[in-house]
């Protein structure tokens, strides 16, 4: 059975998309970005809950601060993206939860009343947005960069609040000269799937 999916579509989203590590000058609007959300709002999370927020770093002061909590590897291709964006996990998102669940509006507090159990919640799915926020970048015919070699706490402290925990982040642009490393092997099908 074949996907429904047009092969250029996949190609795009998956089978020709990597990380990007250089990026061109070309600027990455925010009416790209607002199109990249609206998007991906729609991909699917636990009771609706939505807990992504996104934090674009767009000043020179506020990139050289972020640039500084970099691992070394990282520097140089946040220096130059285009645009980066800081992912978090809101460990409040239950406050969202009677409008975007309301048919449990008692979710908030009857689920999600505890912070640890928020905290875990908010983390997968997040991460699960972030997931869905690169495919975004790649469906907007950007690059993404996503990247975790970086100070968690130094960049909660710099960008975020305690409310926030900081998930990855990003560089989007436009692929520069030698973007792409090459390309890593991946499991097959039967070393993943098993059936019971």
């Amino acid at each position: 059975m074949s996907l429904v999916l047009d092969p250029a579509a996949q190609d795009l989203l998956f089978r020709e998309a990597r990380t990007a590590n250089t990026f061109t000058d070309e600027p990455v609007t925010d009416e790209q970005v607002q199109a990249i959300y609206d998007l991906v709002k729609y991909g699917p999370t636990s009771m609706n809950q939505s807990p992504l927020r996104i934090t674009l770093v767009r000043s020179a002061e506020a990139r050289e601060r972020l640039v500084g909590l970099m691992a070394e590897g990282n520097q140089k291709k946040t220096a130059t993206a285009p645009l980066v964006a800081i992912l978090s996990a809101d460990n409040e998102f239950h406050e969202e939860l009677p409008a975007l669940f309301p048919h449990f509006p008692q979710a908030k507090d009857a689920v999600f009343g505890a912070r640890e159990v928020r905290e875990g919640s908010a983390a997968l799915n997040a991460s699960l947005q972030a997931a869905y926020f690169i495919i975004g970048v790649r469906a907007a015919g950007l690059a993404a960069g996503p990247m975790t070699g970086v100070d968690f706490a130094g960049i909660q402290k710099e960008f975020l609040d305690d409310d926030h925990t900081p998930l990855m982040v990003i560089n989007i642009g436009k692929p520069g000269e030698d973007a792409w490393f090459p390309r890593s092997p991946r499991l097959e099908y039967d070393q993943v799937v098993t059936t019971v």
